[in-house]
């Protein structure tokens, strides 16, 4: 579905990615791992177009999508769950909600939206509040449902655990397995290294830029610079 090769994203003079290649199969869950700074996060903006790359091809389906304006990008299937979820804090659930199928044009909008509200039941009960009034676990769902509301193919999410209690955590990797039973392919960065690796079939790690390791999670996860650097004694 999503094949990257050779990308190089730059921040003004510091490359940020460094001939970066990976794939993500449909019906996946893909984890990219890395500690801070290794650009996973350059590599998710990057994919999802709100950074242009100088160097590399990035193909969704097909189609070269490398520098195509990030709501071109969003309409052709690929949504982006950002770090921090970046709700807007001022408009209410619903509106969060809806905002998030600006792009469609298929008038199944009311029915993904009763779908959206099945799957996440705090946001049907919480819907005319406003967003910031959630707390963080709550508003990492809304940010959640928010980007699955564009109806993507490809849901590149960016650290959706951060920050959250261990029982809220839980909650969002069963959430991640849900949208991935229901066909939604998934990009994941993730730092709670273990809980990724289970939830996904195949893993890249990233270092200053660059993939140092690849291979199925399964098998990675008995890798000794694995097992060292991210999951500590078992």
């Amino acid at each position: 579905m999503l094949e990257v090769r050779g990308l190089e994203t730059y921040h003004g003079n510091i490359r940020a990615l460094r001939e970066v290649s990976i794939d993500v199969p449909e019906g996946k869950v893909v984890a990219i791992l890395g500690a801070n700074g290794a650009g996973k996060t350059t590599l998710l903006k990057t994919i999802a177009g709100a950074l242009s790359p100088r160097a590399g091809t990035i193909s969704f389906q097909g189609e070269d999508i490398a520098g195509v304006p990030s709501h071109k990008i969003l309409r052709r299937g690929v949504a982006l769950v950002p770090e921090g979820r970046s709700i807007l804090s001022r408009m209410t659930v619903r509106e969060n909600l809806e905002l998030g199928a600006f792009v469609r044009r298929d008038g199944k909008v009311t029915e993904d939206m009763d779908r959206v509200m099945g799957r996440f039941p705090v946001l049907r009960q919480r819907q005319g509040q406003l967003g910031g009034s959630l707390s963080g676990g709550e508003q990492q769902m809304l940010a959640i449902a928010r980007a699955l509301m564009s109806a993507p193919k490809l849901l590149l999410l960016d650290e959706p655990t951060l920050g959250l209690a261990p029982l809220v955590v839980a909650d969002i990797f069963g959430i991640i397995r849900e949208i991935n039973a229901s066909g939604t392919t998934v990009l994941l960065v993730e730092q709670n290294v273990k809980q990724a690796m289970k939830v996904s079939s195949y893993t890249y790690v990233l270092e200053t830029g660059k993939i140092v390791l690849s291979g199925p999670s399964a098998e990675l996860a008995r890798e000794p610079r694995i097992k060292a650097s991210y999951l500590g004694p078992s």
